[in-house]
């Protein structure tokens, strides 16, 4: 495990070229930021070519990242808005996909394809995280699951520390009453 002080060190010395730094840097990310992806679109193809995509646009542009103790929280940023492009690239290739259907002698259903991915996740507290609002799971997974502060989820998120603070205690009220719940029917 590599501390915070350690982290910064690599994130310079990834600014610089270093290439194994990066790759460090990579490793020690990666899960966590495609997990936060795919809790962002429940998509797992799509989070995989989000977070894809935002490794290698951090690979050009880290020599542009001012703090380096800044760095978890621009790459989770990056990475939300790649998904948030993915999202309305794919809804726009829906509609369009839709608005050509009319004129397609194609049988019903060859559109309707799932891709959505459910994890067979039997951990009655990940159960209840997952029937959070969009927002409130938002908040549990970056502060509690990926270990950010306050201050790092106001930057990936875009809000003020004082709406995170106030979506969390929110998030955490509504896990009670749902955990709580779940508790009760064992």
């Amino acid at each position: 495990m590599i501390n915070k002080a350690e982290e910064d060190l690599l994130v310079l010395a990834a600014q610089k070229g270093n290439q194994d730094a990066f790759r460090v840097l990579f490793q020690r990310h990666h899960k966590a930021l495609l997990r936060f992806a795919y809790k962002l679109c429940q998509d797992q193809e799509l989070a995989k070519e989000a977070t894809q995509e935002a490794w290698i646009k951090s690979s050009k542009t880290i020599f542009k990242l001012k703090d380096p103790r800044a760095f978890k929280s621009w790459l989770y940023r990056l990475t939300r808005w790649r998904i948030i492009d993915l999202v309305r690239q794919v809804k726009t290739r829906d509609k369009l996909i839709e608005s050509t259907a009319a004129y397609d002698d194609l049988p019903d259903g060859v559109d309707d394809i799932d891709v959505n991915i459910k994890q067979g996740n039997t951990d009655s507290l990940i159960q209840a995280i997952d029937t959070l609002p969009t927002t409130e799971r938002h908040m549990i997974h970056l502060f509690y699951l990926d270990e950010m502060s306050v201050a790092e989820v106001s930057v990936v998120l875009e809000i003020p520390i004082g709406t995170v603070k106030s979506r969390l205690n929110r998030a955490r009220h509504l896990l009670r009453q749902k955990y709580g719940s779940k508790e009760n029917e064992y």
